[in-house]
């Protein structure tokens, strides 16, 4: 599966604002900036992190096909072991298919989420189910 990882802009303009609808974020220069459009390869979970001061990315959002679950408690991003290895996040969507490194940051976002664990947990059964007919 291939999986996705979209910037949604800084933590601190742009989290209080974030919703299942959001298309844009606040940038730099005070404008909105539309979110690029996902990969047509994308298959898998479609990730949303922003970037929080002292260059820490997190996980603010996530979704399927079926589910689309703003977090209430963001996640800081490990490269390597939520995002696989040699991969570097960007302005664009960053594309990743190391099912691995996704299915931990699927673990660890509901970890500290427990108020959305019931559609976390959704999202982990339906992502499992697919990738074991891969």
């Amino acid at each position: 599966m291939r999986h996705a990882f979209m910037y949604a802009g800084s933590f601190e303009k742009n989290f209080m604002k974030l919703t299942t609808t959001t298309t844009s974020f606040q940038g730099s220069d005070g404008e909105q900036h539309a979110y690029a459009p996902w990969p047509d390869s994308v298959d898998g979970l479609r990730i949303f992190f922003m970037e929080k001061t002292g260059k820490k990315f997190v996980v603010v959002r996530i979704a399927d096909g079926t589910s689309d679950v703003v977090l209430h408690n963001e996640m800081v991003l490990v490269p390597g072991e939520h995002f696989g290895f040699n991969v570097r996040l960007q302005g664009t969507p960053t594309v990743v298919d190391d099912n691995i490194a996704i299915m931990q940051l699927l673990e660890d976002a509901t970890k500290k989420n427990v108020g959305h664990s019931d559609e976390l947990l959704q999202i982990r059964a339906r992502f499992k189910a697919e990738n074991t007919k891969h």
